[in-house]
């Protein structure tokens, strides 16, 4: 796997159906912030784990820590800006808070040896603690099918994984922000679509030093469609070995995409 020799800015991007969803305005704010061409490394995925595998209509990624994001961060060089985020949904598979917490101090940890300047977006609870039973039974029934944990548990265990992630923060000298309740609507953990664009620009904003009100980004359905189109390094799709080489995917502006 080859890694460019120039060292130039890297964004690392960690998360799963959020990031998805909103790649293409993330890797669109990333550029206004760090400056062009830059090297993206991205792990994210629909219900993506952090620490173990998770399988979604058939395709299958490895965990955030045991993919190849991390040997491709350590062969290149340049500034590094890294946001972690989607942390909830392993409490949702039903891992231990603090081995979940332990799954994101691994990613720090690594960062941190890159001298990244590191975001932590914590979990929504603000529209998580607002849940109904109903609501919370139509959310985990579309978005977690099979899994059978209750209202109170989830709302408490999000609620220690929290703690825990501020806890890392205090520790380790990252950026953590809180998403807004008035963001959220009867999906608890998705951004309604008008607030998504808020929503990364609160993560991404703190990247910069520079005092301004946050990066702004103008749609690109090239962008958005190349993003769709990119494959990552390693996936199974119903039990066979999937992938190709990175990077997958270059913007007009040089930067690469890694997806991983």
């Amino acid at each position: 796997m080859a890694v460019p020799a120039n060292p130039v800015s890297r964004v690392v991007l960690l998360g799963a159906s959020n990031l998805t969803r909103g790649i293409s305005t993330v890797v669109g704010m990333s550029r206004v912030v760090v400056g062009v061409p830059c090297e993206f490394l991205i792990a994210m995925g629909h219900g993506r784990s952090y620490g173990r595998s998770s399988t979604v209509l058939g395709r299958t990624l490895p965990g955030i820590t045991e993919c190849g994001l991390w040997p491709a961060l350590g062969k290149g060089s340049g500034p590094v800006h890294a946001l972690i985020t989607d942390v909830g949904n392993d409490v949702i598979y039903g891992a231990a808070v603090d081995t979940i917490v332990g799954w994101v101090s691994a990613c720090i940890d690594r960062l941190r040896a890159a001298d990244a300047t590191t975001v932590v977006s914590l979990p929504p609870m603000a529209s998580i603690e607002k849940l109904t039973p109903w609501r919370f039974r139509v959310a985990r029934s579309l978005l977690f099918p099979g899994r059978r944990m209750s209202l109170p548990e989830a709302v408490q265990r999000c609620r220690e994984l929290s703690e825990g992630l501020a806890a890392l923060a205090a520790r380790d000298g990252v950026t953590l922000v809180e998403p807004e309740a008035r963001w959220y609507g009867l999906d608890p953990i998705h951004p309604r679509r008008r607030h998504m664009a808020n929503a990364w620009r609160q993560g991404l904003g703190a990247w910069d030093t520079s005092g301004s009100s946050g990066p702004t980004v103008t749609a690109s359905p090239a962008r958005w469609a190349l993003l769709r189109t990119l494959t990552p390094e390693q996936w199974w799709l119903l039990g066979r070995k999937m992938g190709r080489p990175q990077p997958s995917g270059r913007l007009g502006d040089g930067s690469t995409l890694w997806l991983f």
